[in-house]
C-alpha cells in the first residue's frame, strides 16, 4: 500500500508509464480519426455530383461527428499530458463498511486504467474526494445518488510532485493542509491566478460543492481566496452539471480586461474551457443599443478622487441606495394606474369602447407596459374586422397603432427617467443634457426601466452567473442582472475592498435584492503576512479578520523630503525587487496622473503600465492604480505618495487599504511632507 517515501516514488514511476501508454493510445486514435475524415472527406468531393440531398446532409453529420471525437481526443491528451507533470497531490486510504482500506489518489483529473478496469486517479471534483478535504484520519464519508456511503479513513496523505518528480510528501493525523498551504503561500506569485486544489480548505470546500444554492453570495476579507473559490465553484458544477450545463452557459461579469486576464488560467488548469465574460459597461453598452454615451466607473471613481463636488456624492450616494429602487418601482406602479388616459377609439364608421381597451390592456399586464399596445393594437383591429366583417385598409391599420400611443403620456425610456425625478421632487438629482450623456450612476437605473418597460431577452442562455467585486455594484445593477439573468448566481466581494463608499454594497444590501441567496462570510486571509495584514487594519479596522500565521518582514514606512527624492526612492527599491528574486512587484498608486507620473521618473524598460485600456497581465514590475490592482496580488507592493495631502478622503482611505492588501511577503510606503492620518491608528 506504498508505505514508504520509495514505495511511493516507485507507484509515481508506474503512474507516469501508464499516462505515457495512455498518450500514445491517444495519438493512435488522433491519426485514426484524421485518415477517417480525410478519407470521407475525398469520397463526398468525387462522389458528390450523385449524391442527393440527404446523403449530402448525412455525410456532413458523419463528419461533424468524426471532427467532435477528434476534439475530444486531442482535449484527452492535454488532460493526460498535464497530469502526467502532477498525476496527483492527495490520497485517503478509506475503509467502506466492512471491507479493507483501499488507496484512493486524488489529482486535477481522473484517470481510468482500461486495462484493468479501474480508476488509479479521482478527480478532486468526485464525491469520494470530497473526503479529503472534509475529513481527518477516522470516520468519514461521502455523498453518492445511492446514498451517503460511511467508513473511515486510515490514512492521509499529500504530495508536492512538479514536473514528474515527488519533490515532498507528509503524512498527518490532523489536518495537513496549513503546512502544505505555508509552503504554497510562501512561494513567489507569478503571472496568473492559479488553481488551489491541493489546499482548499473545509469551509471554502463547501461553498465550492454547494448544489443547492439558487444564489450564492460570498462576503470574503482580503487575501480569502473568493476568486479562487468561485472559479473552483464553477469547475465542480461543470463536472456535477456535465450533461446539462457548458461551459458557453456561463457569464462572469469581471471588474476590467486585465482582471478577466488574471483570472483566464484557473479554469483551464482545472480541464474547462475558457468561460466567456463581459465588464459591466460592456453590458450597459450592449442593453442601451448605444443610443446613450455614458461615464465609466472608473471615469466616476477619478471624478470623485480629483475633486470633492457635494453635490456629485449626493447623487452617487442617493442612486447607490436600496431606497432609490424602491422609488423606481413605485414609480412604475403610478405609471401604470396614473399616466394611461383611456377613450373610445373611432375607426371608419366602429366606435371601439374604451372599457374594452383599458381590459385589453390590463390582460396583458405580465408584458412590459410598452411592448403591449402592440398587442391590444392587434386585438382592436380583430375587434373591428368582426364588428364590420371586412378587413381593414392600410389606413385604418396605421389609425389603430396611432390611437394607443396617444393613450401613453409618453413614448420613450429616456422622458419616463426624466420625469422620475419630477415626480419625486428631486430634479435636481438628474444631470441628462440633449447629448444624452449620462453620469455612471443613472446608466442601470434607465437600463431597469427599459428592461420593466420594453423588456430585453438577450442573455436567455446564461445558465449561471458569476459576479465578482460585488461591493461596487448597487442595488439597481442588481436587480437589472436579476431580471437578465433568471438562472443560478455566485455573487463575491467585500465591502471593505470598495474603490467608492457612497455607493457599496454588503452582502446583507444584495440580499434585499435576493431573499433567496445563501450568505458565506470568510474571515480567514492567506494573501499577506500577518505583518502586513495589521498594518492594512491600521486603515480599515476589521475585527473578524483571521490572518493566516506567517511572517515576514514588517511593513516599512518610508519619509522623504520632497517629491524627486521620493521617485529616486521608488527607483531603489525596484532595483532591490530585481535582484531578490521576487517575481511580482506592484506600485501602486491613487490616481492613473500619478502612476503615470511614477512611470516617466523611473523610464525602466521591465516596468508596465496597466491603465484602464490595459488588456493583459504581465508579470515583473507593474504601475497602475489601486482601482485596477483590485483582485490581483504581488508579491511585494510599494505605495507611493502616501502623504496627507494625498490621502485625506473617504474614498482616498479605501484606495489606500486595496493598495496595501496586495502584497504577500513586503510592503513599502512612500511619502514626503505629512504622514496621512489613514495610518494613524
Amino acid at each position: 500500500m506504498n508505505a514508504t517515501l520509495q514505495e511511493e516514488k516507485e507507484y509515481l514511476e508506474e503512474i507516469k508509464e501508464q499516462l505515457t501508454l495512455a498518450i500514445r493510445r491517444v495519438d493512435d486514435s488522433v491519426r485514426q480519426f484524421s485518415d477517417e475524415l480525410r478519407e470521407k472527406k475525398e469520397y463526398i468531393h468525387e462522389h458528390q455530383s450523385g449524391m442527393d440531398e440527404a446523403d449530402m446532409v448525412a455525410a456532413g453529420q458523419s463528419i461533424n461527428r468524426m471532427a467532435f471525437t477528434g476534439e475530444a481526443a486531442v482535449g484527452r491528451k492535454r488532460r493526460l499530458f498535464k497530469l502526467g507533470q502532477s498525476p496527483y497531490f492527495g490520497r485517503i486510504d478509506f475503509a467502506a463498511r466492512k471491507q479493507a482500506a483501499a488507496p484512493i489518489y486524488i489529482g486535477v483529473h481522473s484517470f481510468f486504467d482500461e486495462q484493468r478496469r479501474r480508476n488509479l486517479i479521482f478527480d478532486w471534483r468526485a464525491p469520494i474526494a470530497s473526503m479529503f478535504y472534509d475529513f481527518e484520519l477516522g470516520a468519514a464519508s461521502y455523498t453518492t445518488p445511492a446514498g451517503p456511503q460511511q467508513g473511515a479513513i486510515e490514512l492521509k496523505r499529500q504530495y508536492k510532485i512538479r514536473d514528474g518528480r515527488l519533490e515532498f510528501m507528509l503524512d498527518s493525523d490532523v489536518n495537513i493542509h496549513d503546512d502544505v498551504l505555508q509552503r504554497e503561500l510562501a512561494k513567489s506569485s507569478d503571472d496568473k491566478l492559479k488553481n488551489i486544489v491541493a489546499t482548499i480548505q473545509r469551509d471554502q470546500n463547501a461553498v465550492i460543492r454547494n448544489e443547492t444554492a439558487s444564489v450564492m453570495v460570498i462576503q470574503g476579507v482580503a487575501g480569502s481566496g473568493k476568486t479562487s473559490i468561485a472559479l473552483h465553484r464553477i469547475a465542480f458544477l461543470l463536472y456535477r452539471y456535465r450533461e446539462t450545463i457548458r461551459a458557453n452557459d456561463i457569464l462572469i461579469i469581471s471588474p476590467n480586461k486585465v482582471f478577466a486576464d488574471y483570472i483566464s488560467n484557473v479554469l483551464p488548469e482545472l480541464g474547462e474551457e475558457h468561460i466567456p465574460e463581459l465588464g459591466m459597461e460592456e453590458l450597459a453598452a450592449d442593453l442601451l443599443d448605444s443610443r446613450y454615451s455614458f461615464q465609466t466607473f472608473f471615469e466616476q471613481v477619478s471624478a470623485l478622487l480629483d475633486a470633492h463636488d457635494a453635490a456629485f456624492i449626493e447623487r452617487i450616494r442617493f442612486k447607490s441606495s436600496f431606497e432609490f429602487l424602491s422609488q423606481l418601482n413605485k414609480y412604475l406602479l403610478h405609471v401604470e394606474n396614473n399616466y394611461l388616459t383611456f377613450s373610445d377609439l373611432r375607426i371608419g364608421s366602429t366606435v371601439v369602447p374604451a372599457a374594452f381597451v383599458q381590459t385589453k390592456l390590463r390582460a396583458y399586464h405580465r408584458v412590459p407596459l410598452l411592448k403591449r399596445f402592440a398587442l391590444v393594437a392587434d386585438d382592436v383591429r380583430a375587434h373591428v374586422r368582426n364588428a364590420t366583417g371586412r378587413k381593414l385598409s392600410g389606413r385604418e391599420k396605421s389609425t389603430v397603432g396611432e390611437a394607443l400611443n396617444r393613450l401613453f403620456r409618453f413614448n420613450n425610456v429616456a422622458d419616463l427617467y426624466r420625469d422620475f425625478y419630477c415626480w419625486i421632487g428631486r430634479p435636481e438629482l438628474l444631470r441628462l443634457d440633449h447629448s444624452l450623456h449620462l453620469e455612471y450612476a443613472d446608466v442601470f437605473a434607465l437600463i431597469y426601466l427599459r428592461l420593466r418597460l420594453e423588456g430585453i431577452s438577450t442573455y436567455d442562455h446564461v445558465k449561471h452567473l458569476l459576479v465578482d467585486e460585488m461591493q461596487d455594484y448597487t442595488p439597481v445593477q442588481y436587480a437589472v442582472l436579476s431580471r437578465l439573468f433568471p438562472g443560478r448566481k455566485t455573487i463575491l466581494g467585500d465591502v471593505s475592498q470598495t474603490v467608492n463608499p457612497y455607493s457599496a454594497s454588503s452582502a446583507e444590501t444584495i440580499e434585499r435584492v435576493f431573499p433567496q441567496a445563501d450568505i458565506v462570510k470568510l474571515y480567514r486571509s492567506y494573501r499577506s503576512t500577518v505583518e502586513i495584514t495589521a498594518f492594512a487594519q491600521r486603515i480599515t479596522p476589521n475585527p473578524h479578520i483571521i490572518p493566516l500565521e506567517r511572517h515576514g518582514p514588517a511593513p516599512a514606512v518610508l519619509r522623504c523630503a520632497n517629491q524627486t527624492e521620493e521617485l529616486a526612492k521608488i527607483g531603489e527599491l525596484l532595483a532591490a525587487f530585481n535582484s531578490s528574486g521576487n517575481q511580482s512587484l506592484g506600485i501602486i498608486c491613487k490616481t492613473l496622473r500619478q502612476a503615470e507620473a511614477v512611470y516617466q521618473a523611473l523610464q525602466a524598460p521591465d516596468v508596465y503600465l496597466l491603465t484602464e485600456e490595459s488588456t493583459v497581465f504581465k508579470e515583473g514590475a507593474i504601475i497602475t492604480t489601486a482601482h485596477l490592482a483590485k483582485g490581483l496580488e504581488f508579491d511585494a507592493v510599494i505605495v507611493p505618495f502616501a502623504s496627507a495631502h494625498h490621502y485625506k478622503t473617504e474614498v482616498d482611505k479605501s484606495m489606500l487599504y486595496v493598495a496595501c492588501t496586495r502584497a504577500m511577503h513586503e510592503l513599502t510606503l512612500t511619502y514626503s511632507g505629512e504622514l496621512t492620518a489613514c495610518l494613524a491608528g
